[in-house]
């Protein structure tokens, strides 16, 4: 890519992610860009599909013309600027004003890497265009949950899961070679990382999707514990919902030490692929920590990892990335605190 498309693409990351961002500068350059593209044209779809349009079919014609557009069918640009004017976020405001230029860059790639980009994409927005089908119009006044596990399982390997393979991809394709038992653990506990991150953000954001008309958390699982979807947008509710909380708790941990797992199959020399592995771990397992002790249904008070916390983590990763047994170490301990 040119020096100019390369810095306008570079700083709409900046703008639009926070602790990615600290990941994507951890990349070894062989994969940086291609990475760092997924995430922006994920993020354009996202943003998309987040508006808070009247229309809900605009949404999904909007999102089925980039895709189109991406996947190479049309070589027409959709009209986003209807969309853009309703961001209240100023940085995905610009982002969908400027989405022509990520979309552009996508050719300077090889066209393996190219058809990775748009095999993820086209699984994500799959995702995205399902959320949007099944909450449509959905407000906090009647929320619309998930039917089963199944569903939600499916929806974090769509938007997230199908990640996990993408990097993959691009690690076995520029990085390193290994043996086929040692791919399929990659690929296998790759899906898993990505599966974990998004479980995480969904527990996080229960009370805004619950505000949207969404609701993450399965009807049938719900229905167990004598819930349904409007009672957890009472935070006194938290008592009896947190048994079943803390099993979706236990199932992203679970899915962290998978993450965990995949950070030790790499090589010893990739230390820059595993420090920009390390880091969303350490601030999920933070995350899920926190989740622990509060109320999540507390619209009021969000819980996040705080800037100087991701500072501490960043540092500490930076310190153990040379060394598998202190990553691993520093990995464990983070996690049992």
């Amino acid at each position: 890519m040119s020096k100019l498309i390369n810095q306008e693409i570079d700083s709409l990351l900046k703008e639009t992610s926070r602790s990615f961002y600290l990941t994507l500068k951890a990349l070894p350059r062989r994969i940086r860009s291609q990475v760092g593209l997924l995430y922006l044209l994920a993020r354009i779809a996202d943003t998309i599909a987040d508006s808070e349009s009247e229309s809900t079919d605009q949404m999904l014609q909007a999102l089925e013309q980039y895709n189109e557009r991406i996947q190479g069918r049309s070589s027409t640009l959709p009209d986003l600027a209807d969309l853009a004017k309703i961001q209240s976020n100023p940085a995905e405001k610009k982002l969908l004003e400027n989405f022509g230029t990520p979309v552009a860059s996508l050719e300077q790639f090889s066209s393996v890497d190219q058809e990775r980009i748009r095999e993820c994409l086209d699984i994500i927005i799959s995702g995205q265009t399902l959320d949007l089908q099944r909450f449509g119009q959905s407000t906090g006044e009647g929320i619309c949950p998930l039917a089963t596990e199944e569903e939600l399982d499916d929806y974090t390997y769509r938007v997230a899961g199908s990640v996990g393979e993408f990097w993959t991809h691009m690690t076995l394709g520029h990085m390193f070679k290994t043996d086929t038992v040692t791919e399929a653990r990659l690929f296998n506990t790759g899906v898993r990382f990505g599966k974990a991150l998004q479980l995480i953000n969904i527990l996080r954001d229960i009370p805004e999707d619950l505000r949207l008309g969404r609701c993450y958390v399965p009807i049938t699982s719900l229905t167990k514990y004598d819930l349904k979807p409007s009672d957890l947008l009472d935070k006194e509710n938290m008592e009896q919902f947190r048994p079943l909380f803390d099993s979706y708790i236990d199932k992203a941990a679970a899915h962290l030490d998978a993450a965990v797992e995949y950070i030790g199959i790499l090589p010893t020399s990739q230390f820059r692929l595993r420090a920009a592995c390390m880091l969303p771990v350490l601030i999920g397992q933070r995350t899920l920590t926190l989740l622990r002790t509060q109320n999540v249904l507390d619209a009021e008070n969000r819980v996040k990892v705080l800037r100087p916390e991701i500072k501490q983590l960043k540092n500490k990763t930076l310190f153990a990335m040379f060394s598998r047994r202190r990553s691993l170490k520093l990995l464990t301990t983070n996690r049992d605190a």
